[in-house]
């Protein structure tokens, strides 16, 4: 299981810098789906806080993340 972008946004607005614990915290209590909080807990902890979700998965890029797809201009 990845990581996609319509996973990734129920994340966006996570509390950053925040731990494992705290980001699968968040992911309930926000309603995000069952596949996202797998994902989370997934990852190996080490206890260390995460700045943003490029530190959780690589190969996310922040500004692709916020990229809008739909604008062609």
């Amino acid at each position: 299981m990845y990581l996609t972008f319509d996973l990734a946004r129920y994340l966006f607005d996570a509390p950053f810098p925040a731990t494992k614990n705290e980001l699968i915290d968040y992911a309930e209590r926000t309603g995000a789906p069952l596949q996202l909080l797998d994902l989370l807990a997934e990852i190996e902890d080490e206890g260390e806080a995460y700045a943003d979700l490029s530190e959780l998965w690589e190969g996310i890029d922040d500004d692709d993340l916020f990229t809008d797809d739909d604008d062609d201009n």
